[in-house]
């Protein structure tokens, strides 16, 4: 074998490591060894497919475990709210995910301002709703109407003519979110003004 430039021996080509024992005698061996070779292939390829298709099992029993334990906090909830917690008031879980899902769709950074203003004027163009919550970018406000609409809380309408109108308006389920703003604005003119 060609010395390396650094005096040690050049490593093996890879078909002098893939040879693990003493080459066949005769021709006939050949073909017995590459069958042999297209056998383990084929076992490693079935051991990968059931590796995978083990891994997609425990992932779905997994997510089934969590919407089971979701829906088994969801009717203990609502057991202990309908028997009261003994003091006469509802008892609730420390932090229900759904009420966490809740902030953190309304408590975006301007989305509470733009569901309060829709809460004030039914209907309202792009540019109204721009003017109505102040240091609001153009930019910003396009990306909370698309989150808002995609989440079904706010319904946008084309109305054709000379331009082209679209207008913005809650929707029933942002309608409801009525009494929560309220009550939110309430507080904050009471301890924060």
């Amino acid at each position: 074998m060609p010395a390396a430039g650094n005096g040690r021996r050049a490593p093996a080509v890879a078909a002098d490591l893939t040879d693990a024992g003493p080459r066949p005698a005769t021709a006939a061996a050949e073909p017995r060894a590459a069958a042999g070779n297209a056998d383990r292939t084929a076992a490693g390829d079935a051991k990968l497919r059931a590796a995978a298709a083990d891994a997609e099992l425990r992932a779905a029993a997994t997510d089934a475990e969590l919407r089971s334990q979701h829906a088994d906090a969801r009717n203990q909830s609502a057991a202990r709210r309908a028997a009261g917690a003994g003091d006469g008031q509802p008892c609730r879980p420390p932090c229900c995910p759904l009420y966490h899902e809740a902030i953190e769709l309304i408590g975006r950074r301007w989305t509470g301002a733009i569901v309060s203003v829709l809460i004030h004027h039914s209907t309202l163009r792009f540019g109204e709703i721009g003017q109505l919550v102040p240091e609001l970018s153009d930019r910003l406000l396009s990306e909370r109407m698309k989150e808002l609409e995609a989440r079904g809380v706010v319904v946008r309408t084309v109305r054709p003519g000379r331009p082209v109108r679209v207008e913005y308006e809650l929707t029933h389920m942002g309608r409801e979110l009525e009494p929560v703003v309220r009550e939110l604005e309430d507080w904050a003119q009471r301890w924060l003004g």
